[in-house]
């Protein structure tokens, strides 16, 4: 198995074979969370105007979670937030997502022959659905901070995924209690607490709290469906 990994934008476009979109702080955690607390579809879009058109399409039972730079946009029903997942009165709903990195990730990977969603939350049953599948090629994407500047959470849940799929598992606690003092400081920031909570920090650092895959299908509208793959022990 050739595993590569990348970085931002453009590593998601350069991407080949099964492609993991890695974004910890927050897309896929968030959507971890969402599937988690019930809802019934995922639906992940490139910018908020795709967001309100689909909704307006839709019409029933839908709700819009995101960010544009961290802040939930002007008529969205959600942030981009694990907590507002798991506090929500979400379940039944079709949930239409747009972030900043991990949505955008998951519509430029063109080139992947499929394409998952990831965070540390779900590392471990992606690497087990990845396993599962026996590709020739993997390319794990780190999405970054707002798709432009490195993140460590993102390349350490991309290495640990990594190591995994080559068959050993290393203990990364010790990394994970350090982004609390580094990338992920800014959730202890008290400007940044309405939007994004210290909650969200101990939830999307939770490893393997999900047994499920988040496979995410890009259909003709130019949307993707992301759907949820339980992995049974």
């Amino acid at each position: 198995m050739d595993i590569t990994i990348k970085e931002f934008v453009k590593g998601a476009q350069e991407a080949q074979g099964v492609t993991v979109i890695v974004d910890v702080f927050r897309a896929f955690s968030t959507s971890c969370y969402a599937f988690d607390n019930g809802i019934k579809r995922l639906i992940d879009v490139a910018s908020p105007a795709e967001a309100f058109a689909l909704r307006d399409k839709l019409k029933a039972d839908v709700i819009i979670a995101g960010e544009q730079n961290e802040r939930r946009p002007k008529g969205f029903d959600f942030g981009n937030s694990p907590t507002e997942m798991m506090t929500g009165n979400i379940a039944g709903t079709t949930m239409i997502h747009c972030t900043t990195a991990g949505t955008s990730g998951i519509l430029c990977a063109t080139g992947a022959s499929e394409i998952l969603g990831a965070g540390l939350v779900n590392a471990g049953a992606t690497a087990s659905y990845i396993t599962m599948l026996r590709p020739e090629k993997v390319t794990l994407v780190a999405m970054g901070y707002r798709a432009v500047k490195s993140a460590e959470e993102d390349l350490l849940c991309a290495e640990y995924i990594r190591d995994l799929l080559r068959g050993t598992e290393r203990d990364i606690s010790r990394e994970t209690e350090a982004l609390r003092t580094g990338s992920g400081s800014r959730f202890f920031t008290p400007e940044n607490l309405s939007f994004s909570p210290p909650t969200d920090f101990f939830l999307c650092t939770d490893l393997n709290r999900f047994n499920f895959a988040l496979k995410a299908v890009i259909t003709a509208s130019g949307y993707a469906e992301i759907i949820r793959v339980d992995m049974n022990h």
